[in-house]
């Protein structure tokens, strides 16, 4: 190994002085200059709070009570502040957008560079070469706050790179990004990996990382539980550390592969004699629609925003019990036809019917009780100073307060600790989950998740997959809105596909990624249980039992 470019020796931290929970403690980790890095592990582990010392936001911005070094490039973070080492190290947050403030994509690039006293003609010779290698040159002067999720997030990393760090630090790039963004921005991370830059992903989500880096850290209460290369750390059981083994592992473990594959090409590419173990195949739910009284109609609906056209004559019914996945890459319009439901938008042409009655004819306070939506970004409703106050809003606006049921949400989603908590100093996954327990919180006929998984680690969505499974035999009609399709495929019993605002193919999970040109034209692409299963016709035809975790 070369220097060290990173160390840290028993590195201890609270976010408040006063706080006896440490969110590291005793974390002695080495990361060498040039090394591709994972840092993994469940929500409120540390993995965030681990990359905020390597730039010295921790101590220099969060305050808190810090214990024992971090030194970066041998300068100890507790002598230098932020601009001191931001030259060093670059740091690109989970959501590109709050790092996005300049007007075109070119100045926000030159900005760093501008701070550190680069001259002029260095500037835009560092912005084109910096494009260039990320492959963005035709976005250099479009606004940043119009991109998609995946061009904007490669702009903050185009931002931090041109600066020419020695260290590219990741806080769960992924998480907000369709398939064929994260494809993109991966193999930008790869390029500049292999420009001799470090590059350390803090990410729960493994399918996207461990195929890519040439190792993985995981925490557990801010403690390093795992540390080494992933082929020989994922022969283990991970799943208490709140990780869920890629299918590729699980299938080469399964087959006694003396190399875990760790991807789904490199699993295919293997000469395996034997059929892949068809218990792996993840199963949608079948959906007996026999009575089951339709709690929502929309009839060719378009919606125009401020003359430009988003949704297009797009149809559909949800029943009772039944679950529906909105699928569809970032822009596809997806969240604007969401907000259709509770009034938030009015269809331009055509109607939506919720329980029988034109939304167009019902006030939003109306709408509220049948429909309970969790927005994409949970900020935006949060209003009340504790979250215990924040779930019982709706309870209490409509009259409708179910002791029992409250406390049942409590404990699903984990919230007992965060009761007296002010909602917004939370985690983002914890301000997801305060956010669903307050749209269930009335029982509504119509549960409407956006983007429900983002940035939730495998323990949130098993405990999210099986209470909606428990939603769905007790009648109540679910709306997924989302591009993870690993969790659609597997919670929804049918899938409408959007591109460009129009309905491109509707169908099973199945049926809707087995239409090539639909799945291309919507910038997505199959799960890895239906890419390492769809060859087989024989499974296809005769689908097996739901998995339930996939345990080895």
């Amino acid at each position: 190994m070369t220097a060290g470019m990173v160390k840290t020796d028993k590195l201890g931290y609270a976010y408040r002085q006063e706080d006896e929970h440490l969110a590291l403690d005793g974390v002695d980790l080495s990361i060498a200059n040039g090394e591709y890095l994972l840092v993994c592990g469940a929500s409120g582990s540390g993995k965030s709070t681990l990359c905020r010392t390597f730039n010295g936001l921790i101590p220099h911005f969060y305050g808190g009570r810090l214990h024992g070094e971090v030194r970066i490039a041998g300068k100890p973070t507790s002598k230098h502040s932020v601009a001191d080492l931001f030259a060093q190290v670059g740091m690109v947050f989970q959501n590109p957008e709050t790092q996005l403030f300049n007007s075109s994509v070119d100045r926000e690039i030159a900005f760093g560079l501008e701070s550190l006293g680069f001259p002029r003609a260095n500037i835009q010779e560092r912005i084109s070469a910096t494009a260039q290698i990320l492959n963005i040159s035709a976005l250099l002067g479009r606004n940043p706050q119009e991109l998609s999720g995946g061009e904007q997030q490669l702009v903050a990393i185009a931002a931090m790179l041109a600066i020419g760090p020695q260290l590219l630090v990741l806080d769960e790039p992924y998480a907000n990004l369709d398939p064929v963004s994260v494809r993109q921005v991966r193999a930008a991370l790869k390029v500049i990996h292999q420009r001799g830059i470090g590059v350390v992903i803090s990410e729960h989500r493994l399918p996207y990382t461990v195929p890519d880096v040439q190792r993985m850290v995981a925490l557990q209460g801010g403690r390093v539980v795992l540390d080494g290369p992933p082929e020989q750390l994922l022969v283990q059981d991970v799943e208490p550390f709140g990780l869920e083994l890629p299918l590729p592992v699980l299938a080469g473990r399964r087959l006694g592969l003396p190399r875990l594959p760790l991807s789904v090409e490199a699993l295919q590419t293997r000469d395996v004699v034997s059929p892949l173990p068809s218990d792996l195949q993840t199963v949608p739910p079948v959906f007996h629609s026999d009575g089951a009284d339709i709690v929502l109609e929309v009839e060719r609906v378009s919606f125009d925003l401020k003359g430009f056209p988003i949704l297009h004559d797009i149809s559909f019914t949800l029943r009772q019990g039944e679950s529906l996945a909105i699928v569809g890459a970032n822009g596809a319009g997806k969240t604007v036809l969401l907000k259709h439901l509770n009034g938030l938008h009015r269809p331009t042409r055509g109607q939506v019917r919720v329980k029988g009655k034109d939304t167009g004819q019902v006030k939003v306070s109306q709408l509220a009780r049948q429909v309970g939506i969790a927005f994409q970004n949970p900020n935006s409703q949060f209003f009340k100073m504790t979250v215990w106050d924040e779930i019982l809003v709706g309870p209490k606006a409509l009259g409708f307060c179910d002791e029992a049921w409250l406390r049942e949400l409590v404990r699903l989603f984990r919230l007992e600790p965060l009761l007296k908590r002010p909602p917004y100093r939370l985690s983002d996954g914890e301000k997801k989950r305060v956010a669903f327990a307050a749209a269930l919180a009335h029982r509504p006929a119509i549960l409407a998740l956006d983007e429900p998984t983002s940035g939730q680690d495998w323990h949130f969505r098993s405990i999210l997959g099986a209470l909606l499974a428990e939603l769905r035999a007790q009648g109540q009609a679910i709306l997924l809105v989302t591009h993870d399709l690993s969790f659609a495929e597997e919670h929804a019993h049918r899938w409408l596909l959007l591109a460009n605002g129009q309905v491109v193919a509707e169908g099973s999970p199945w049926k809707v990624m087995s239409d090539k040109a639909a799945m291309e034209s919507a910038h997505l692409e199959p799960t890895d249980s239906f890419r390492l299963f769809s060859a087989d016709e024989r499974t296809l035809a005769d689908p097996v039992q739901p998995r339930g975790g996939r345990h080895v």
